[in-house]
């Protein structure tokens, strides 16, 4: 693993397997969103798909949580029908909003029958009733430096990344992305009051030490996250 000295506003977890960081990692959510109920009687989560989370959902999901004060949301999804293997709300579904989670409240970012564009409006109306900011902010990253659905040929990607954006979706079309998609806007995740990128396997984990050097990983989608320097990001790795 290369060495890397941290900036100061980011958190590094490492961890020599993928079963520990998901045990700690679930505690650390559980946690933080047990503390919103305490405090505010509330708590959501944004969360990111793949199959990254898989064993951190699972976990997540026994969590003794009041789960019914508990909304559950998505950081971008794909625009494919609900029960398509590559949908992320499927994902979710399946592995986290069941057992002790099955009681809380999901918001999906997928409309049958309507394109993204059209749904767009709708899906911001639906996210702006959430008690914001987030108190939980779960983002993932390809090894092409992408993070939530930020591509970097995404025909409108300055709308999602533009930090004042006043929509809180947009539809983003991009070759490399394989499909249409909708993706919360970069105003959405930095305002998280916990926010967490969640890596795995020595591929992510060289994507992520490029994209902290600036001669190289300029052009990386995942900069526009952690480059915001107002904001503590908490890095979670395993080979």
């Amino acid at each position: 693993m290369t060495d890397l000295k941290m900036p100061k506003n980011m958190n590094l977890h490492k961890f020599d397997d993928r079963d520990a960081l998901a045990e700690v990692f679930s505690s650390e959510i559980s946690h933080q969103l047990g503390r919103a109920i305490q405090i505010r009687g509330k708590a959501t989560i944004a969360v990111s798909g793949g199959q990254t989370p898989l064993k951190l959902f699972k976990l997540l999901a026994q969590a003794e949580l009041d789960w019914t004060r508990v909304a559950v949301t998505l950081v971008d999804e794909r625009w494919v029908s609900s029960d398509d293997e590559r949908s992320n709300e499927r994902m979710v579904k399946q592995n986290l909003l069941v057992g002790r989670a099955a009681f809380a409240q999901f918001v999906p970012l997928y409309v049958e029958g309507s394109s993204p564009e059209e749904a767009s409006l709708q899906l911001c109306q639906d996210i702006v009733k959430l008690p914001l900011p987030f108190d939980v902010v779960l983002l993932g990253m390809g090894t092409d430096g992408h993070t939530a659905s930020y591509f970097s040929d995404a025909d409108n990607l300055d709308d999602a990344i533009n930090p004042v954006a006043s929509m809180p979706v947009v539809a983003i079309n991009s070759v490399s992305a394989g499909e249409p998609r909708v993706t919360l806007t970069l105003p959405m995740l930095i305002t998280g009051r916990f926010i967490a990128l969640h890596i795995e396997g020595q591929d992510k984990w060289e994507t992520f030490v490029r994209a902290l050097d600036s001669d190289n990983g300029d052009n990386m989608p995942i900069r526009h996250v952690l480059d915001r320097e107002e904001i503590m990001k908490n890095i979670f790795w395993a080979p």
